[in-house]
């Protein structure tokens, strides 16, 4: 793996100094420059957690990933720059800590002269890193929160987000997280086994595909969009996510099944 393919990848062509103007260069343009997907899911390709297989799909072929994935590579391209990076594990959308262990979500922290919360994998949460402190942080138009309970952080996503996650400060490496990938991207009851998503940071906000709905947020709020056919399902991964997808066919018609039998649901 070469850093300088990464960089360029992310469009950063900036100092290489381990502080906190690079970290929240790096972690932006990571997340307006690769999308965070998990269609491959979708195609029956297996997804990993072996960093070199990662960097070939998201630097050299030019694909997005899911948290195990895009965390993975920026903690790898931030430990080369010289920044002193743990993986922690995280768990989504509960209200109890009920489980411990390697957790459904990977998510980093970073120190400076304070620690920072760096998360490139949840494809709606922030741009840029968070100081772990409690509190109401503002973003744009969009509204974050951190606090501890019971010796844990919790996240509280924006409002156009996911559910939030919690999680502890105990390191882990990226290969503890293979079983939770392996169940995640298998299981009947996993919601990434359930539908394609896509998801990507703009200059104006944010930008969602999932099944066939379109979605676009800015400070004006959402505005949904239909894609009724394999030709704009393309163009819409290709020009809005940057992700051109190879034999698509088969791929949409899952994605327009999976819409009819929703419609057909809701009579």
């Amino acid at each position: 793996m070469q850093l300088e393919g990464y960089l360029k990848r992310i469009g950063y062509s900036g100092d290489l100094k381990p502080d906190l103007a690079t970290l929240n260069a790096v972690h932006r343009g990571h997340l307006l420059s690769i999308s965070y997907e998990n269609l491959d899911i979708h195609r029956d390709c297996p997804l990993t957690v072996d960093l070199q297989q990662i960097y070939d799909k998201i630097v050299n072929r030019r694909r997005g990933g899911w948290c195990f994935e895009m965390n993975g590579l920026l903690a790898w391209a931030l430990r080369e720059i010289g920044f002193d990076v743990t993986l922690l594990s995280s768990f989504v959308g509960r209200s109890e800590a009920l489980e411990a262990g390697p957790g459904d979500h990977l998510i980093l922290l970073v120190k400076l002269e304070k620690d920072y919360l760096a998360d490139v994998g949840f494809g709606n949460g922030f741009l840029e890193p968070l100081p772990l402190e409690e509190g109401i942080i503002q973003r744009n138009f969009f509204t974050y929160g951190l606090r501890q309970r019971d010796g844990r952080w919790w996240f509280q996503n924006q409002a156009y987000g996911g559910p939030g996650f919690d999680f502890d400060l105990q390191p882990y490496q990226l290969e503890e997280f293979a079983e939770q990938s392996t169940r995640l991207q298998t299981s009947p009851e996993s919601g990434f086994v359930k539908n394609t998503v896509c998801l990507r940071f703009i200059p104006e906000g944010l930008i969602s595909l999932r099944g066939v709905v379109f979605r676009t947020i800015t400070d004006q709020g959402p505005h949904d969009e239909l894609i009724e056919t394999e030709t704009h399902y393309a163009g819409v991964l290709q020009e809005q996510f940057d992700l051109v997808i190879p034999n698509i066919t088969p791929l949409w018609e899952k994605v327009q099944a999976r819409h009819i039998t929703w419609l057909r649901e809701q009579q």
